[in-house]
């Protein structure tokens, strides 16, 4: 057994059988278990990678939706102190539509047209102004109606007068005018001929 060791005449080293490993099975198994290794390092950085991406993609539309949010919250803080102001307005409408009262100072009616114009020359740099509606078909989207009248001749209905004037901020209804609306006069059947 001591001979197998050995190796004898006739045989070279490294053969079987003479006790060295076999080099180029050991060597291929190595190599092939580093590329398994390798694949397997690439796979997991690539996954990795993809992770990475995609909580980098959903961070960044989080930060998005977030802004979007808060420039609707601030837009809607916004629109909701701008109609809680319209109804001072409308006190400076009508108190400039009423007739003085006899020996009022017509430079304090002068002044209250002055604050009035300010008034509403500041809500326009806010992006407020109103609407006319006398005149117009009647649009649900902006008029609100608060009366109707009926009129003969009339083809589609029709503000006619305007009861609270309606206002538009940034291009969108701020508050609908509420106006009264001439409509053509309606049909209406005899209830003899709905009897069987």
């Amino acid at each position: 057994m001591e001979n197998d060791r050995v190796p004898g005449p006739g045989r070279p080293v490294g053969e079987p059988g003479d006790g060295a490993p076999e080099r180029s099975t050991t060597a291929e198994e190595t190599v092939e278990s580093l590329r398994e290794a390798r694949d397997g390092r690439a796979r997991e950085a690539a996954e990795a990678q993809e992770r990475y991406l995609r909580a980098l993609a959903d961070f960044d539309n989080y930060r998005k939706r977030v802004a979007r949010e808060r420039d609707d919250w601030r837009r809607q803080a916004q629109a909701d102190l701008l109609r809680e102001i319209l109804p001072v307005l409308d006190n400076f409408d009508r108190a400039l539509a009423a007739p003085a009262p006899a020996g009022t100072d017509p430079a304090f009616r002068q002044g209250v047209e002055l604050i009035h114009r300010d008034f509403l020359a500041a809500l326009e740099r806010l992006g407020v102004r109103p609407f006319a509606a006398v005149g117009e078909p009647f649009d649900p989207t902006r008029h609100e109606a608060v009366g109707r009248v009926e009129e003969p001749g009339r083809a589609e209905p029709t503000v006619v007068s305007e009861a609270l004037r309606g206002y538009l901020w940034q291009d969108r209804v701020l508050r609908p005018a509420q106006v009264v609306v001439a409509v053509p006069p309606a049909a209406v059947p005899d209830r003899g001929e709905d009897r069987v």
